[in-house]
């Protein structure tokens, strides 16, 4: 991908953006790479904000074409949004925000991508699952358990409000600690693992649980590479990374900015040019 210049951006180049506690270079490269590759007059660029509400009048004052939104801005931003469509409002959680001529839409493109990822490990209803985490994340993978029909789910939350509030609404149970349990999918979704964060050197779980497990996913895209995914591909366990997640949810992203769909080719070439 060649460098952008004077000569690819323009008065008419169309932006899209991101907004999140700690930007990284993944949704950027993803979405510059497609567009280059696509010959499409847009630019891609990543924020964070300490004031979300202006950030969000900022999309729809500015013509700003598309938003992606991650931790911990995801539920926050519903109240400043003006239509929420099902992928979205099924779970109380944003993930993409398309500006429709100053009309902000709010989608969640997390759940597709998780239920694609189980989908595509074989993922049985029958198998018990630990969810750690109870944010916007978190939702999007407790939602999509639920519609692969897995009905073994706990969700392993500090924050006791909001952990029991997220396992009661889709009928599976809450505990703050995973203790003794030793379910046969393990998810991460929290920041544990993070690059930059207090606990990037961290895992969630024991690695008795990791050596219990059958797969272990986190969705933590940044490193690919997280402790929890170290540990588990060390003791032969099926992972999904997420590198995977983000790539996913970028490209359906990438469609609802674009109104183009790339090809599997295109996608997997940006995705390993994100993490390069």
């Amino acid at each position: 991908m060649r460098p952008l210049s004077k000569d690819t951006v323009n008065r008419d180049t169309t932006l899209c953006m991101s907004l999140s506690a700690r930007p990284s270079n993944i949704g950027t490269r993803f979405h510059n790479f497609l567009y280059e590759e696509l010959d499409l007059d847009f630019l891609y660029k990543a924020f964070t904000t300490t004031d979300l509400p202006t950030a969000i009048a900022g999309i729809r004052a500015l013509g700003i074409r598309g938003c992606g939104v991650s931790m911990p801005f995801k539920e926050a931003c519903i109240a400043h949004v003006d239509v929420m469509h099902p992928s979205a409002s099924a779970i109380d959680s944003v993930n993409t925000i398309v500006n429709e001529g100053g009309v902000l839409h709010a989608y969640n493109t997390d759940y597709q991508a998780v239920a694609t990822l189980l989908r595509d490990r074989a993922v049985k209803p029958t198998t018990s699952a630990a969810v750690a985490g109870s944010g916007g994340m978190a939702k999007a993978v407790v939602a999509a358990l639920r519609d692969t029909g897995l009905a073994d789910v706990t969700v392993i939350a500090r924050n006791e409000s909001t952990g029991r509030a997220l396992a009661e609404q889709y009928g599976f149970d809450w505990q703050p600690e995973l203790g003794r349990l030793r379910p046969r999918l393990l998810v991460n979704a929290t920041p544990i693992g993070m690059a930059g964060g207090p606990e990037a050197d961290d895992s969630p779980f024991a690695d008795d649980a990791v050596h219990a497990a059958d797969t272990v996913f986190d969705v933590v895209a940044m490193p690919p590479e997280t402790p929890l995914i170290r540990a588990a591909r060390a003791a032969g366990k099926s992972v999904v990374t997420g590198a995977e997640v983000i790539a996913l949810q970028a490209a359906e992203q990438f469609v609802l900015y674009t109104g183009v769909m790339p090809t599997a080719d295109q996608i997997r070439r940006a995705s390993e040019f994100s993490r390069a």
